[in-house]
C-alpha cells in the first residue's frame, strides 16, 4: 500500500492544530484544576459501634462477669532482707566478738599441732580433729550472729523456715570435710606401712620421734581449747543431736559428743607416748592414728547420712513405727492412710497424718490432742527435755459406723 493513496487521506479533524486542544480542557486526558483541602477535622463514623456504657459495666455483665472477692493480705511477707557481712559485723555484741576471736585462736591451735607433728601420725590425726572442732566453733558463732536478724527464724514465702536450714547445709559440708580428712589419714597410714615394709617411696617422709615437751604442750593446748569451745561456745551443741552414739551417750555432756570424745581421748593418750620405748612408740603411734582415722570416717558417714536426710526433708530417727502402732490401736481410728515424718532443721520436726476415724466431735478433739501429745513425747523427748520441737498436722476422714 502506498501512503499517497486516497484511503490514507487525513480527516478534517486531523487538520486542527495541536495548540487548539489547550483551549478546551475537556478534550485533554487530564484535568489539572487547583483545589483547596478542607481544614475541618475528619468526622469518624459511628456505624457498627455500640453506644452507651462499656460492656463491663452493662446490666448484663453484672450478672455474668462478677468481680473476684477481695483477698486478705498474706500473713507472711514475700521475703525478708538478708544481712550483709558489714551488717553482721556491726550487729555483733562484745560476747560474740570474743567468741569469734576465740574460734580463730582455735584454728591456730590446729595449725600449731600440725606444724609440731614432725611426722607423728597420731599428732597429725589430732590436728585434723582440732581443725574440725575449730570449724564447728566458727559455725556456732556465725549462727549466733545471724540470729540477731529477723530473717533467721521468721518464715517468709521465699524462705518458709527462715535461714536455719543454712546451718544444716554448713554442717553437711563440715561432715564431708571430716570424711575426707579421715580418708587422708588412712592414706598416710598405708603409705607409712608400705615404707616400713621395705617399699621405696616416691617421696621420702621423715618419721622421727617427737620430743616430750612438744607433745605435752600440744596435747595440753588441744585439751584446753576443746574444753573452752565445748563449755563456753557450746561447740557442736546442735549438730551433736544428730551424732549421738548409744555407748557414749551416758557419759557427761562434753564426752557424750563423739567429736569431743575423740579429741580429748587422743590428747590424753598422746601424753603417754613419749614415756614408752621407741619400738612401742611406733606401734602405738600407728595404732592411735588408725583408730582416729577410722572413727572420723565412721562419724563422717553417719553425719552425712543424717544431715543429708534432713536436707531431703525426711526423718531418720527411731520410734516412728511405735508411734504409728499406738495410733492404730486407738478404738476411734479405723486406719492410717498416710503418715509422713520429716525434720526441717536441728530444732524443728513435722508430722503429717491422714486418718480414718469415727466417733463424736468431743472424742475426735480428745483424739487429736492425744496424737499430738504422743508424737511430741515419743519422738521429741517430752516437755523440757531439750529435744526437737514437733508440729503435728492431722486430717480426719469421718467413717460412718
Amino acid at each position: 500500500l502506498s501512503p499517497t493513496r486516497a484511503s490514507f487521506a487525513l480527516s478534517p479533524s486531523d487538520n486542527v492544530p495541536q495548540n487548539s486542544q489547550g483551549d478546551n480542557g475537556s478534550a485533554g486526558p487530564f484535568n489539572f484544576k487547583t483545589t483547596t483541602m478542607a481544614k475541618s477535622p475528619v468526622v469518624k463514623s459511628n456505624i457498627g459501634q455500640r453506644r452507651g456504657h462499656k460492656y463491663k459495666h452493662s446490666s448484663i455483665s453484672h450478672q455474668i462477669f462478677l468481680e473476684p472477692p477481695p483477698r486478705a493480705p498474706l500473713a507472711l511477707p514475700n521475703s525478708l532482707p538478708i544481712p550483709t557481712f558489714k551488717e553482721c559485723c556491726a550487729s555483733m555484741s562484745k560476747d560474740q566478738k570474743t567468741r569469734f576471736w576465740w574460734s580463730v585462736c582455735h584454728m591456730f591451735v590446729a595449725a600449731y599441732t600440725l606444724w609440731s607433728a614432725h611426722g607423728s601420725l597420731a599428732m597429725t590425726a589430732l590436728s585434723h580433729l582440732i581443725l574440725f572442732d575449730s570449724l564447728g566453733a566458727l559455725l556456732c558463732v556465725s549462727v549466733d550472729v545471724l540470729s540477731n536478724f529477723e530473717v533467721w527464724k521468721r518464715s517468709s514465702v521465699r524462705h518458709p523456715f527462715g535461714l536455719e536450714r543454712a546451718e544444716v547445709l554448713a554442717g553437711f559440708a563440715m561432715c564431708v570435710l571430716l570424711l575426707f580428712m579421715g580418708m587422708d589419714l588412712i592414706s598416710h597410714n598405708l603409705q607409712h606401712f608400705l615404707e616400713s615394709s621395705g617399699h621405696e617411696p616416691h617421696h621420702s617422709h621423715a618419721h622421727e620421734r617427737v620430743s616430750v615437751g612438744s607433745v605435752d604442750v600440744t596435747a595440753l593446748l588441744a585439751i584446753t581449747s576443746t574444753l573452752i569451745s565445748a563449755i563456753g561456745l557450746k561447740n557442736h551443741g546442735r549438730i551433736g543431736k544428730a551424732m549421738r552414739f548409744g555407748y557414749i551417750e551416758s557419759l557427761p555432756s562434753v564426752l557424750s559428743n563423739p567429736s569431743h570424745f575423740l579429741t580429748l581421748s587422743c590428747s590424753t593418750l598422746l601424753l603417754l607416748l613419749p614415756l614408752v620405748s621407741v619400738r612401742l612408740y611406733n606401734w602405738l603411734d600407728v595404732l592411735l592414728s588408725s583408730t582416729i582415722s577410722i572413727s572420723m570416717c565412721v562419724l563422717g558417714v553417719r553425719l552425712v547420712k543424717t544431715l543429708g536426710s534432713m536436707l531431703l526433708m525426711s526423718y531418720s530417727g527411731p520410734g516412728v513405727k511405735d508411734v504409728i502402732r499406738d495410733i492404730e490401736a486407738d478404738p476411734c481410728v479405723f486406719g492410717v492412710d498416710d503418715a509422713r515424718f520429716w525434720q526441717v532443721h536441728y530444732g524443728l520436726c513435722m508430722a503429717d497424718l491422714k486418718l480414718r476415724v469415727s466417733g463424736s466431735e468431743e472424742n475426735l478433739i480428745r483424739l487429736r490432742e492425744r496424737i499430738s501429745s504422743l508424737v511430741r513425747n515419743r519422738l521429741g523427748g517430752g516437755y523440757g527435755s531439750g529435744g526437737q520441737r514437733w508440729e503435728v498436722s492431722l486430717q480426719f476422714t469421718i467413717e460412718k459406723s
